[in-house]
């Protein structure tokens, strides 16, 4: 069975989705919550559901390297074999990236390689996209660029917003994060495509 811990900054919804799959025959089990930002709605959802959780505030440390020694510490004492970035909204340095390599994984809210980085659903509106989606990729010290395990395509509908698009496909980063967590955790790093 493969210890997956869970790394929020927000609300949890992907995190909600990986920890309610990681049931039954699933190769994985989530050993705990973290969240870089005090009270984030996250993690009471996690203790909700009877998870373990622990918070290192980014705002506590001088600097990327403190904060990061302090977040391997505090990842270390659960042994994770996988972590998942679930709306962790921190970049990564290179020397914690390599630290985790191979191991770690991240849910971006565009078919990368397009819009890595923010506002990926404006700019998919003023590329005159005719889809969107997500994509589920590892993560290297290049920003949303390593290697996609999982991507869900939804169309552009006439009259969206980057609101509306990003609801439509948060839908779909709830079905594909999953998915790929399940194959991944099972040693299967096939490409997983919905839509």
């Amino acid at each position: 069975m493969k210890r997956v811990a869970l790394l929020i900054s927000g609300s949890g919804s992907n995190m909600v989705a990986l920890a309610q799959s990681m049931t039954g025959d699933h190769p994985g089990r989530p050993v705990v919550v973290l969240s870089n930002v005090p009270g984030a709605g996250g993690l009471a959802k996690a203790e909700a559901m009877g998870l373990a959780t622990a918070v290192v505030d980014h705002r506590a440390f001088s600097g990327r390297d403190a904060f990061e020694a302090a977040l391997t510490e505090a990842l270390e004492r659960h042994v994770p074999d996988v972590i998942c970035l679930a709306g962790f909204m921190r970049i990564l340095t290179p020397g914690f990236t390599a630290r985790w390599a191979g191991k770690m994984l991240n849910i971006h809210p565009s078919l990368l390689p397009k819009y890595p980085g923010l506002h990926t659903h404006a700019r998919a509106l003023a590329a005159g996209d005719a889809e969107a989606g997500c994509s589920v990729h590892e993560v290297t010290e290049e920003l949303d660029g390593g290697p996609i395990l999982g991507q869900a395509r939804v169309p552009v509908l006439a009259g969206d917003t980057p609101e509306t698009l990003a609801a439509r496909v948060l839908v779909a980063e709830h079905r594909l994060y999953p998915e790929v967590l399940r194959r991944f955790t099972a040693g299967d790093r096939r490409p997983v495509l919905f839509g």
